[in-house]
């Protein structure tokens, strides 16, 4: 027979708080349940922003990739991750001007696991949804080769990588 006893449930976030407080690591006991119960109460209480985004990115919307939103990926959670491209997606509001310390270190770790991170500002996508989309997409497009195109060999012309090549976080050009 089961009891009812009543479980502990992580308090919902605000409209416009921050999603990514400090958890203790996934798998080391009590971590990992609390980590899988807050990031489902993240789904459930959304920003409109990652509410306008993730209209975009669900169901393989967005260049037939699986996108999943408030993913657990290691000790944190992530906004939205397309893991067959290895792309971490982060909308920041306020409270991340305050953050940047903890962000920069989320964010190297998630780089050394191999993951390409772009933030974006939550007035961004309000305001700029195209160009956030954009900038998603030059992201996840496979950089060209650095050889010159057939049509173009004799002329001195070799293309260029795309600028989105090599870049770090947010997509600002830096390596």
């Amino acid at each position: 027979m089961r009891k009812n006893i009543p479980s502990p449930q992580p308090s919902p976030r605000k409209r416009g708080e921050g999603a990514n407080t400090p958890l203790p690591p996934a798998g080391e006991g009590k971590g990992e349940r609390v980590l899988l119960q807050n990031a489902k109460s993240l789904r459930s209480n959304q920003t409109d922003a990652e509410l306008k985004l993730w209209y975009h990115l669900r169901a393989h919307r967005f260049m037939g990739l699986k996108f999943k939103r408030q993913k657990p990926v290691g000790r944190y959670i992530a906004d939205f991750v397309c893991t067959e491209r290895m792309l971490v997606i982060e909308l920041d509001g306020g409270q991340h001007a305050e953050q940047h310390e903890y962000d920069a270190t989320r964010d190297a770790w998630l780089r050394s696991e191999g993951f390409t991170v772009l933030r974006f500002w939550n007035n961004e996508v309000m305001q700029e949804l195209e160009s956030v989309l954009e900038k998603i997409q030059l992201a996840l497009s496979p950089c060209p080769s650095p050889q010159p195109s057939p049509r173009m060999r004799g002329e001195g012309v070799t293309s260029l990588p795309s600028p989105a090549c090599g870049r770090g976080a947010g997509g600002e050009g830096k390596p």
